[in-house]
This record gives structure tokens, sequence and C-alpha cells, in this order.
């Protein structure tokens, strides 16, 4: 064993201050994060007042909305007459079309109708005196034959009895509203309904097999026109889902992203050069473009898609002016930092050979700066298509503003779906394509 005495000790310390005589920073710097996160996070929930926030949120909506984007729902109301007899009637734009007969829906020999909300296992039966439920493994009678509706026997937990109307939830297969002169019944369905055909296209409703055939050697459903070409346009101009003009904004979000990310790089490229310190040693102007920049970045894109409406009306004129302005601002800073670090050795080699200094920097700077600026470039145009959709719902135009008015309507959720998996689609094969470009450029593998 080694023993050490006390001046070799005093040696070590002398030689070694940051391991024996540490700050109180160091010794407690880690604690001190750590207590400062968890008095932030303490404030915040007070701030806040998230316990009262999630208390009053209505999480039930969550799994509402989210079935809405993965399936639909049709809604047969079943009327009573004064003399018994009950009809059934359908929203005047039903998924199942004009006339729809659907085979869940029953008339019975007594005059009765049963519609099946789920197989066997859920079913309502409307009588005029009468509605039995069927749900959970047990049968539940409804009594209409009153001024209001009563629940015959205990109240099961899935129903709820309201003044006039009882509601029985059946879960996501649908639900049914129980009054005395109606009785409505959702039943949902999961898929898209009449995503290919509306109800108005002659290749409605009918198997794959036959509309291929139809397509193929069928006679002409339009007379002039072949059923291929037929098709197409039923399917372009679907009044439901409305492909050609949600395909149409979604190429208007792209071109705006293009557009303006081009431009603001044009733009950005010859100001980044002047606003570079070891480039133009301007102090002033140096300072005035980097401040320019500043200025153009600090508003942020969806303030310029506002200013920008109000002078050009909407539309993707002023989406894609406001991307410019952003990315002028954006790519500007970019570039001069990337200027602002580059190795002068190879310019001062080709500046002492009496180059001019266009030359100088083609030679001496540009080689350097081509993979950093198109990388960042890619890049910021890969985020902008995120951007020309958050602007577009200002008015700035592309899918966007589509998107939005679906969204308002609290209804469409189905559409708002779609929409989000076309933009999800796009971004990802942008990231793809921008990837492989950076990768290629700076000669690196992509993984």
């Amino acid at each position: 064993m080694t023993v050490i005495d006390a001046n070799r000790m005093h040696e070590i310390e002398q030689r070694y201050p940051e391991y024996f005589k540490r700050s109180f920073k160091q010794r407690f710097g880690g604690l001190m994060i750590v207590i400062a996160t968890l008095v932030y996070a303490l404030y915040a929930t007070w701030f806040f007042d998230l316990p009262k926030l999630l208390a009053d949120a209505h999480w039930e909506r969550v799994g509402l909305y989210l079935s809405q984007w993965v399936s639909y729902d049709v809604q047969p109301e079943f009327r009573i007459s004064d003399t018994g007899e009950i009809t059934v009637k359908y929203p005047r734009f039903s998924p199942l079309g004009d006339d729809p007969h659907p085979d869940w829906v029953i008339n019975n020999a007594d005059g009765s109708v049963t519609a099946s909300v789920r197989g066997t296992s859920r079913t309502v039966t409307v009588s005029s005196k009468e509605t039995v439920v069927t749900a959970h493994g047990i049968s539940v009678p409804v009594d209409v034959s009153s001024g209001a509706p009563k629940v015959v026997g205990p109240v099961p937990a899935w129903m709820t009895v309201y003044d006039d109307n009882v509601l029985a939830d059946l879960g996501f297969a649908g639900d049914v509203s129980i009054s005395v002169d109606r009785v409505k019944v959702r039943k949902r369905f999961l898929g898209w309904a009449n995503f290919v055909f509306d109800t108005q296209s002659p290749f409605f409703d009918k198997p794959a097999s036959e509309v291929i055939s139809l397509i193929v050697s069928g006679p002409e459903l339009k007379p002039g026109q072949s059923n291929l070409s037929l098709a197409f346009d039923n399917i372009w101009h679907n009044s439901a889902w409305q492909h050609g003009d949600v395909w149409t904004k979604l190429f208007q979000t792209i071109v705006m992203a293009f557009l303006g990310t081009l431009l603001g790089a044009l733009l950005a490229f010859p100001l980044a050069f002047l606003a570079a310190r070891n480039i133009t040693p301007n102090k002033v102007l140096n300072q005035v473009l980097k401040r320019f920049f500043d200025f153009l970045r600090s508003v942020d894109m969806l303030i310029w898609a506002l200013f920008l409406t109000r002078a050009f009306g909407p539309g993707p004129l002023a989406g894609s002016g406001a991307i410019f302005l952003t990315e002028t601002g954006t790519l500007g800073k970019l570039y001069s930092e990337g200027l602002e670090n580059v190795d002068n050795k190879p310019r001062e080699g080709i500046r002492s050979t009496g180059a001019s200094t266009v030359l100088t920097h083609r030679y001496g700077i540009i080689p350097q700066i081509v993979p950093v600026f198109v990388s960042q470039t890619l890049y910021q145009w890969e985020s902008n298509v995120r951007g020309a959709t958050i602007i577009g719902a200002v008015g700035a135009g592309g899918i966007g503003l589509k998107l939005w008015e679906a969204m308002r309507t609290n209804a469409n959720w189905e559409n708002v779906a779609y929409m989000v998996l076309l933009i999800l689609i796009v971004v990802f094969l942008f990231d793809m394509a921008s990837n492989a470009l950076r990768h290629r450029l700076m000669g690196t593998k992509a993984h």
C-alpha cells in the first residue's frame, strides 16, 4: 500500500484543483437545475390551472372524433303516425343514396319495423305503442303510447332518460334516440362511404368486378363518352369527397411552398454575401442586412399571410408571398452565418493569383458552401409544405383552407382524415426526396 504524505497530497491538490476545490456551482449545479425544474413545473401547474383543465376536459369527444375519422353512419328515422303507421325516412344526403332499402331494416308482419344495429345482439324494434331496444344481453321496452317515452322496468346504465326523449348508447355500433312520434337510429360502419363513386354516379353501389367489366367492355352508360372517361369524371367530381378540388388544393400548397422557398433563396443568396463580415468588410451594411433578416424572421409566416391576404385577396399568391418573406429572413441568416464560417485559405490562394472578386468567390467560397446551402434550402422547402397548410387556413389558398372548412362543420371528420393523410404522405415523400438530394450533394450515404 502506497502512503502519500502531506506535502505530496498538497502538491496533488494544487495540480488538480478542479477535483479537490470544486466551486459551489460545480458541486450543487445539477441539484439546483433539478430543483428549478420542479419549481417551474409547480408554477406552470398553478398558472395554467392544470387540475381544473384536466377535470373539465371533454375526453369522451376524443374517441368520438377518432371514430368519425375511420367510419361513417347511416341514420334511418322511424316516424309513427297518429294511425300507428310506421314510415322510414333517411337524411337528404344519405350515404345509401336517394332511395335506400338496406337489408338490416326489416318490415315485420305485425306492422313493426326492426333495425339491426349490430347483428342480432343489438337491435331496435319499433311499433306504434312500444320500442324495444336489445343490447348487452337484455331487451328494454320503452312505452311511447303516452305523452312522453317511458322505460318499462329498471333503466340500464347505457340508457339515459330525458323529459321527452330516451337515448340508448350502443357503443361504437351506434345509438338510438326514442320519442313518442319518432325513433332515430344511428348505425356506424367502418370505412369511408362512397369514396370512389358518389350516389349520383351510374357506377354507385356496383361491385368492383362489375365496374371493371363496364369500363373494359361494357356498353356506353353515357352516349358519346367512354365508360373509362365517365368513371374518371365521376371520381374526380365526387360530390361527397371532392377529390378534384382536394387534389388541386394540395397541388397549390406544394407550388406555394416551392415558389416561396425558391424566391426566398434567390434573394437571400446575394444578400448573404453582403451581410457576411468576412466577405463584405462594411460593418454598417452587415448590421443593416442582419437586422433586416431578423425583422423578416420575427414576423411569423401566419402574420405575413394575414397581411398579404388583405393586400392581394385570398389565394395562393398571398401564401407564396408569406413564405417568400419568411424564407428571405431565415435563409439569409443561415447563408450569412455559413459564409462567415468558411475556410479563408482557398479564397486567399485564389486572390493571390490576381483573380477578380467574382472569380475568388466562385472558386474559393462557392464549392465550400453549396452542399450546406442546398441542404438548408431543401429542409426549409420540406418544412414550408407543412407551413403552407397552416397559412392556407387564414385564406392563403391551398389545402389548408379546405381542411379548415371541413373541421369547422364538425361533421366531416372522415374528410378531415382524408386530407390529413394526403398531407402526411406528401410530407413523407418530400422528406425522403430532400434527404436523398442532401446525401447525394454532400457525398454521404443515406441510411
